[in-house]
């Protein structure tokens, strides 16, 4: 694989710049947050060039274990969600107003998701097995690959490291929901450790609440998940380990389908899935100055629908994936060379023409600074068995105006490949599409100073041959998924994190334009003003917080003649700490009981609580 002769050059004469080593500022900034999912190597949060939000494990468990890994990814910015009734239910995550397929999700940096479906299953991630989740809002497709049109969701289970401790939880909440989670971590002469399990489950509520729709059905639609995750490491040298991480989700939610021209509407729904993540890895200091990286994974995402106990579908998605990550510091910065393979195989009860494929993928880049510079450049090119190669590029520059203001702009293209249901669902699939593209430009500022930083990203990304179905032929019945639409995604992002008169303070506001170009209408399910709020304090043994969260209308139907509500929500938080490890927790969602709809027809929890007592060693 090689890319063409004068990008190539391109990178390398800018690896030849006469940067200096880093300057003495990097001391300063030595506390501040590592991100890994920005340029793929471990990075301050203050030196990126990109647009990025890290959750914390103490905002992971503000959220409380009852919680889906949506609800808390609805509250940052940029990002809104949609879903198919309560917990349990299929779901959608729209990054800056791109499409659900256009946010690439990673456990531990090993793709999972579906690729019949094309998008990732964020239904039975489970947080209780979750240290912290990074968020790589932007074209990022020349790190990742496909999929990464409007960003990157990252998941990071828990790791352990010191004396051996052990956690665990227990709470009670409305529809009967229960949780219940345990692990132990720590390490020593060279071993770290961890292993976590939990499960929770409960009634729910119907998922359909529209009388009037054909799939109503009265009764709870309830749900469990069980899991599990672990890491193993060792160290058997100075810059030498050798190490492994799983992941594993299993469980089942009810729902309501059915209709007069189908299976009928009274009966009883279920879908059955397993998600798991599965890595070895070896991390080897080559030289002072290179680090190799070995990795070979495997995911997978099997699902099984059920309807009065009886098996009625069955599709199943399986991911190996090879990875070799070079990094290597130069006193210019510091390069990067990395060489993928992802085989992709699905099976089940539809009869793919295709059941595999796969992508051999080189990544090329470079990030560095010389005084108040900043740079980062990436090459990356992707051989795709169904279609072919694809290159992607991304450019950034950076400048720190003052110690507390930098500026940065960003220029990257992206792609998505076509899912298998695009093209070999027997009788309707197009072999012929082509990847969807996108091209995103950002300008931001930063200001950061005295525990505060407030952020300004202004973006616009323009994502072509989006696949819709359209028919095959013009006067044709019989209607194909083709490459018939494009989007232009732009819009403004404000941030704030810090703290002012004791309180700690993070709220976000969006303003966004996504929109259909060729019939120039709002994108579905997505609004043009969203925003979040959360006010905390701690009191000696008590910490609380109050959320809020508001998002303008959206619309059910690209002509944009069906329109879904605005809405403003109201959340609670507290924890009190009973004796240094022992802490009792308590939430209460939506407490103004309001009524409103992520989808049409599709129900939404009111005024619900949820307590609990929970053991961590600090």
């Amino acid at each position: 694989m090689s890319f063409k002769q004068k990008p190539l050059a391109a990178a390398l004469c800018l690896l030849a710049l006469p940067l200096s080593p880093v300057s003495a500022q990097e001391d300063e900034r030595s506390t501040e947050a590592i991100v890994v999912t920005a340029n793929r190597q471990p990075t301050r949060s203050n030196d990126l060039l990109s647009d990025v939000s890290v959750i914390e494990r103490k905002e992971i468990e503000a959220a409380g274990p009852n919680a889906s890994i949506t609800d808390l990814l609805a509250r940052q910015p940029g990002l809104e969600i949609k879903t198919d009734g309560g917990p349990g239910a299929n779901s959608a995550v729209y990054i800056r107003g791109s499409n659900v397929g256009h946010t690439l999700v990673l456990v531990d940096g090993l793709r999972v998701g579906s690729a019949t479906l094309g998008a990732g299953n964020w239904s039975y991630l489970p947080l209780q097995q979750v240290e912290r989740i990074e968020i790589l809002r932007g074209a990022a497709s020349s790190l990742y690959g496909s999929d990464a049109i409007g960003g990157v969701v990252q998941i990071f289970t828990r790791k352990g490291a010191g004396p051996l401790r052990f956690n665990g939880e227990l709470g009670y909440g409305s529809h009967r929901t229960s949780s219940v989670s345990a692990g132990l971590s720590g390490g020593q002469q060279g071993w770290s450790y961890s292993l976590q399990v939990g499960s929770t489950q409960g009634r729910g509520f119907s998922a359909i609440e529209n009388r009037d729709n054909s799939a109503y059905n009265p009764d709870r639609d309830g749900h469990r998940n069980t899991s599990a995750s672990g890491r193993l490491a060792y160290a058997y040298a100075q810059g030498q380990e050798l190490g492994l991480t799983f992941l594993h989700a299993r469980g089942w939610n009810e729902y309501d389908s059915g209709g007069p021209w189908s299976t009928p509407p009274g009966a009883d729904y279920r879908q059955d899935q397993r998600l798991s993540a599965f890595s070895l890895y070896s991390r080897n200091q080559l030289h002072e100055r290179w680090t190799s990286t070995l990795r070979l994974g495997q995911s997978s995402d099997d699902a099984r629908q059920f309807m009065d106990d009886e098996r009625t579908g069955k599709i199943r998605t399986d991911q190996t994936q090879y990875q070799w990550q070079n990094d290597i510091r130069l006193p210019l910065g510091t390069a990067l060379l990395a060489l993928e393979r992802l085989e992709e195989k699905v099976s089940g009860d539809q009869a793919y023409d295709r059941e595999r494929r796969h992508i051999n993928s080189f990544l090329l880049g470079w990030n560095g600074y010389l005084e108040q510079h900043r740079l980062q450049f990436n090459l990356r090119r992707d051989d795709n068995s169904q279609f072919g190669d694809k290159n992607t590029g991304f450019a950034a520059y950076g400048y720190q105006f003052t110690p507390a203001l930098r500026g940065s702009v960003s220029y990257g293209t992206s792609f998505k490949a076509p899912s298998f249901n695009d093209l070999y669902w027997p009788g309707s699939g197009n072999p012929d599409l082509k990847p969807e593209t996108g091209k995103n430009k950002e300008v931001a500022l930063h200001y950061e100073q005295g525990g505060q930083h407030l952020s300004a990203t202004l973006y616009r990304n323009d994502v072509k041959n989006l696949i819709a179905w359209a028919p095959e032929f013009p006067g044709s019945w019989n209607w194909i998924p083709q490459n018939v639409n494009s989007a232009r995604l732009q819009g403004l992002t404000l941030a704030y994190e810090g703290q002012l008169q004791g309180f700690d303070l993070k709220a976000s506001a969006d303003f966004q334009d996504p929109r259909d170009t060729d019939l120039d209408k709002v994108l579905r399910y997505r609004s043009r003003r969203h925003a979040s709020l959360a006010v905390g304090r701690s009191h000696g043994p008590l910490d609380w917080t109050v959320e809020w969260q508001a998002s303008g209308k959206r619309f059910q139907d690209v002509n944009n003649t069906q329109s879904l509500g605005g809405y403003a929500l109201v959340n609670l938080q507290a924890s009190y700490r009973l004796a240094r490890d022992w802490a009792l927790f308590a939430r209460a969602n939506n407490i103004f009981d309001r009524d409103y709809v992520l989808n049409q027809d599709y129900a939404t929890d009111g005024a619900n609580f949820f307590f609990g007592v929970r053991y961590a060693p600090r």
